[in-house]
């Protein structure tokens, strides 16, 4: 029987990534499950019943080359090949800038951007001398229209997002694709931590929340099956997001008013009147 295809996941314990890693998981893929806590990553394999035949397992560090080194070779000795990287971890914290603290520049920098570019540059010669593959980056749609209170995250994921699309034509030669997927806000623990923060209310300002689910159901048909090279999520969000990129001088009111709009969605979740 044919090997079903070879997949990384960073940011695996948790969220988006624990998703889709239970989600291929359970439809036969081999795995490489990553995240910097690996104790969580145990007890997931645990919970899950994962086999090492199966799904491996690992500590990785994105803000080190040495320890992405580490995963590939890992990988490329126990199955030969990486089909598919994806790189979902990250972290947000919001501020206005004129209140940030040097070091959180670096973390959003080090961990959402440097850490996607770091594995898609290692990961790129081996699916080059393939002559297959996909990378499949997780960016946001605040990387598609600049968010107020978000600064940090919001230049970090426009990072991700040009740099996807940049290296999707560069690679495109070699049979590798890339994909770059641009959610709107997705019910996961970082988003739970924001609940608490007066800067991220453009955050609270859509409709209804993703879940997990929604976004890796997402992810996996129109990024993985049917090799999109950007999605926008959900459609029309994207579209406003777009727009607000591109007419610059007109959000402003309209940042106020939704701004007004997250931070009463806010106060309903912290339970406040």
């Amino acid at each position: 029987m044919e090997q079903k295809s070879v997949i990384i996941i960073t940011g695996g314990a948790s969220g988006i990534g624990k998703y889709l890693a239970q989600s291929l998981a359970s439809q036969g893929y081999c795995l490489v499950v990553t995240d910097i806590q690996e104790d969580s990553l145990q007890i997931l394999a645990k919970e899950e019943s994962w086999t090492e035949e199966q799904v491996i397992t690992a500590r990785l560090d994105v803000t080190s080359p040495e320890s992405w080194q580490e995963v590939i070779d890992q990988t490329l000795q126990k199955w030969h090949r990486i089909d598919v990287l994806m790189n979902v971890a990250g972290i947000c914290v919001p501020g206005f800038i004129h209140e940030t603290p040097f070091e959180l520049i670096d973390r959003h920098i080090d961990i959402n951007l440097k850490g996607v570019i770091y594995g898609s540059k290692l990961v790129a010669p081996v699916m080059v001398k393939q002559q297959q593959g996909q990378i499949i980056n997780i960016a946001s749609l605040a990387g598609v229209a600049p968010v107020k209170g978000m600064n940090l995250y919001s230049a970090s994921k426009f990072g991700v997002r040009g740099f996807s699309l940049a290296i999707a034509h560069e690679l495109k030669t070699y049979g590798v694709v890339v994909s770059v997927v641009c959610p709107d806000a997705v019910d996961t623990p970082m988003l739970t931590n924001l609940v608490g923060y007066k800067e991220a209310a453009l955050t609270f300002s859509g409709g209804r929340v993703l879940t997990v689910e929604d976004i890796g159901q997402v992810i996996l048909k129109k990024a993985l099956a049917k090799k999109k090279i950007e999605v926008l999520y959900p459609a029309t969000r994207g579209l406003y997001a777009k727009l607000g990129s591109f007419f610059t001088g007109l959000g402003g009111k309209l940042t106020n008013t939704l701004s007004k709009k997250g931070a009463r969605k806010q106060a309903k979740l912290q339970g406040h009147k």
